[in-house]
């Protein structure tokens, strides 16, 4: 067998394809950006080879687990890898470097490929995502949108990026909203890894002697916490609000949330996580609406009711520079207000 070779973080952008050789299970809890997953082992596979190892020992569980590690690279050989051409440079990982991702390389060398193993593996890249956080965040010149619900913040967000700024967009990250309403239906939110793996990837690309927007966020989007070193430095960071007026946040909720009025019982469980905070009769009487579709009235109470309380309550105690914030104020959130608003905001004005 050729010699194992290794590759560090730093040498994974230069490779043709990035080969996670864990199971599934562990691809799907978090995996280095752009990598296909090859696994040598199964979910099941791997169950069996630890459980032969804690009943037998270390030689039965490596004599199973070889003849499947077998199999699977013959069957990755003849399907995934059949077509790569001779000058392929491909780099593979494991959790920690190595017996899987071992086999894996040797076998791609003995082809006669120039595959390479990712030294430390998965564990090794879970420390830089960890490391780029905690030294990247402190260096960054946040900007923070705020602004009451429905003031269309995330749209103005993905305004920004169009124009060529440099945005973070949190809420994308975790695949949630960040209200009591930002569960996105039949879509689950990312483990709390894959959404920091998101995060240091986004941060490791920016221009530190330029700004970067960002959205407002309490300590949590859903099920999913920020970091702290991140949650602390948006709320050291200056603030601009966006000022939209009741008519244009309601108006703009109604799209922005229309397809509520498709999956009610979602709706319906979402409200009842409310209780406590509202009456039993204002509960019933949103979860009543939320039955029979009726957005309109149900929007407006939750946000005079709840979120706009909850807004005066939180954002001040929150962010250190809101007082001193620049306002923008509008009376529309249509798709060219949105953009509008997103040349102010970007050219420092207030109006």
């Amino acid at each position: 067998m050729s010699e194992t070779r290794h590759a560090q973080i730093e040498d994974l952008a230069a490779a043709d394809t990035i080969i996670d050789a864990r199971t599934p299970a562990e691809f799907a809890l978090d995996h280095i950006p752009g990598a296909i997953n090859c696994p040598v082992l199964s979910d099941d596979e791997r169950r069996i080879v630890g459980t032969t190892y804690k009943q037998a020992g270390a030689f039965e569980a490596r004599r199973i687990g070889g003849a499947m590690v077998a199999a699977n690279l013959a069957d990755h050989l003849r399907t995934r890898f059949h077509e790569r051409p001779r000058d392929w440079r491909p780099v593979v990982y494991c959790w920690r470097g190595g017996l899987r991702s071992g086999s894996m390389v040797q076998w791609l060398r003995l082809v006669g490929w120039d595959a390479r193993q990712l030294g430390g593996g998965y564990k090794r890249f879970r420390r830089h995502v960890i490391d780029t956080i905690d030294t990247v965040v402190p260096r960054v010149k946040f900007r923070v949108l705020c602004g009451a619900t429905g003031s269309a913040k995330t749209r103005v967000l993905h305004a920004l990026a169009a124009r060529g700024e440099q945005t973070l967009d949190l809420e994308g990250a975790a695949e949630h909203k960040g209200s009591v309403l930002g569960g996105i239906p039949g879509i689950p939110q990312p483990t709390q890894k894959r959404f920091e793996t998101r995060v240091a990837t986004r941060l490791a690309g920016f221009d530190l002697d330029r700004v970067v927007w960002v959205e407002a966020e309490s300590r949590k989007i859903g099920r999913i916490a920020l970091p702290t070193v991140l949650l602390d430095a948006l709320r050291a960071a200056p603030c601009v609000e966006i000022a939209a007026s009741p008519s244009a946040r309601l108006a703009f909720l109604l799209r922005d949330y229309a397809y509520l009025g498709d999956d009610r019982a979602h709706l319906v469980g979402q409200l009842g996580l409310l209780r406590g905070l509202q009456s039993n009769e204002t509960i019933a009487r949103w979860i009543e609406w939320a039955q029979q579709g009726a957005l309109e009235p149900l929007f407006q109470e939750l946000v005079a009711l709840h979120y706009d309380p909850l807004y005066a309550r939180s954002q001040g105690a929150s962010f250190a520079q809101l007082p001193g914030r620049r306002r923008v104020v509008t009376d529309d959130l249509d798709d060219a207000a949105i953009v509008a608003l997103a040349d102010v905001v970007a050219r420092g004005e207030s109006t």
